[in-house]
């Protein structure tokens, strides 16, 4: 049975987390730390329902694991990739438009706001939890479905990185591996893994948390992800033009031909 005792405890303690994090920013006057954030703060969420929930399921150790891989790498390559870096150009914008005062308003507009949609995002974990049916198909379903998510996701972390790390390459567009399929198997793999966690809730009974992965999708398409990093890519690089034409923006699919200018088409 759903603890939502937990659940409201799980909000209490992202919400402390959040301004502890918030602090940090107004040091480091970088609110961009977040991004290496926002993987533990699910943890943290799980971590609670573990404690408080009065009835822990048969999916516990199942849950717990697959989230402590996908947390511990998101949040760590996140770190590796920022070390040493200016604050972000997406919170460097938000930091414009919400001026005067941006430091204090931080604490709701960034830190507050990534906690709340954490908490909503990771309801299907608190249900799986607390789910006692023994496992299932939907089980086994949502961690194939996890685990098509977690390669798209570490493999073009990787094959990004290792782009950007050849000078050669420094202006270029990243249509390679992965890249040559999607233009953003990260984000394809981000919305797999959730929905793989929501299978998995499904295998506890806990249907009606489908709204959290249609939350993260909604968010990664039209919010914080595609769209968002599309415009400033764009901005940047004139070839993105070329690539976006030729290769599907989430969903992987092979690389469509380039349509035929007036005068390729006249010859």
């Amino acid at each position: 049975m759903f603890d939502w005792v937990a659940w409201l405890w799980a909000l209490a303690a992202l919400f402390v987390f959040a301004v502890a994090a918030w602090l940090i920013s107004l040091i480091k006057r970088d609110v961009s730390i977040v991004d290496s954030l926002w993987s533990l703060m699910f943890l943290l969420a799980a971590v609670v329902y573990v404690v408080l929930c009065s009835d822990i399921g048969t999916r516990l150790s199942l849950v717990l694991v697959l989230l402590l891989i996908w947390s511990l790498r998101l949040s760590v390559y996140i770190t590796w990739r920022n070390w040493g870096k200016p604050e972000d150009s997406r919170y460097q914008a938000i930091r414009h438009n919400n001026e005067p005062h941006f430091e204090y308003k931080s604490l709701y507009v960034v830190f507050g706001l990534q906690a709340v949609l954490a908490w909503l995002i990771a309801t299907p974990l608190a249900a799986a939890i607390s789910g006692s049916s023994i496992l299932g198909p939907w089980d086994f379903a949502g961690v194939g479905l996890w685990l098509v998510g977690m390669i798209f996701q570490a493999v073009g972390d990787w094959q990004l990185a290792r782009f950007k790390s050849d000078t050669s390459n420094r202006g270029n567009v990243m249509d390679r591996g992965l890249w040559r399929y999607t233009r953003h198997p990260n984000y394809f793999g981000e919305t797999c893994v959730w929905w793989g966690f929501y299978l998995i809730a499904v295998g506890a009974g806990a249907w009606w948390t489908i709204f959290a992965p249609i939350l993260i999708t909604f968010l990664l398409l039209r919010v914080s992800g595609v769209t968002l990093l599309e415009k400033d890519i764009q901005e940047r690089r004139p070839a993105y033009r070329q690539y976006r034409e030729r290769t599907n923006a989430f969903i992987p699919g092979l690389p469509k031909p380039l349509a035929k200018t007036r005068s390729e088409a006249t010859r």
